[in-house]
């Protein structure tokens, strides 16, 4: 085990996270393991790779949003097609995460990328619109993710592509044929999570395909390093706003919340 390796493991133990509001707790969570954040992170949150990719194949000369972007390590991904984007926003609230990825950007010498201190709630790119938005492992960090997604719904141009990559829990009865976890799975995971202000949820899933049309689904297990034998559901998804989605996003939720 590295002496990073102890720094993370630490502060996941030790330090989940508290503060008056979400900046705050996201910070004091970050702070003491933001420079050893990506390589642990690496070898846990699978599937990164695949969805900055799967995303990339549908947008050329685009202005990509990655909300709750943090460090910017999503972006070494896509490298050699960052030159052919529009301009890429990393989004996030944490601000040591943040001086990472303004670091990363200046190493690279990515001239259209900026590092955004914001609200991925609320954020607005300067051109007024996205033609992408993604959440790597973000969205289950956003408290209120139901506010997130209707304010990338409202950024996203008419077909444009969102892309996600994130833990979840399924519903005891799913539809349209998608996985059902074990008992174990669907209550452990949200409780075991939620102590560094992580929370898995059941609607992830059916608010995605209720608002886009699915490109691309996939759903698995991970391994959490140092934690044998037990392993965190995910999924990769890829979708687009429908052309005919104008109106701004709906604020009204309570029929998505029934398990």
């Amino acid at each position: 085990m590295s002496f990073g390796d102890v720094k993370i493991l630490y502060n996941m133990i030790f330090r989940h996270g508290h503060g008056a509001s979400h900046a705050d707790r996201l910070n004091d969570f970050y702070s003491g393991q933001a420079g050893d954040y990506d390589a642990f992170r690496k070898r846990f949150l699978v599937g990164r790779s695949e969805m900055m990719n799967l995303t990339a194949e549908t947008q050329k000369d685009a202005v990509w949003v990655d909300m709750g972007g943090g460090t910017g390590a999503n972006l070494e991904n896509i490298a050699e097609i960052i030159p052919q984007m529009k301009k890429i926003y990393i989004v996030d609230l944490a601000s040591s995460l943040l001086d990472v990825a303004r670091e990363r950007i200046e190493k690279n010498g990515w001239t259209n990328v900026v590092a955004v201190e914001a609200d991925a709630t609320t954020f607005t790119p300067e051109e007024g619109y996205a033609d992408i938005v993604t959440f790597s492992y973000s969205l289950t960090m956003i408290p209120d993710w139901f506010a997130a997604l209707d304010n990338a719904r409202r950024i996203l141009r008419p077909g444009g592509t969102i892309g996600l990559v994130d833990f979840f829990v399924s519903r005891k009865w799913p539809t349209n044929n998608q996985v059902r976890h074990s008992w174990f799975t669907r209550n452990y995971w949200p409780v075991h999570f939620s102590t560094d202000n992580v929370f898995l949820s059941h609607d992830h899933i059916p608010y995605l395909n209720r608002y886009f049309e699915t490109i691309h689904y996939e759903d698995g297990f991970l391994k959490i390093p140092y934690i044998m034998l037990v392993r965190v559901p995910y999924y990769i998804f890829i979708g687009r706003k429908p052309v005919d989605d104008v109106t701004p996003a709906e604020t009204d939720h309570r029929d998505e919340s029934a398990a």
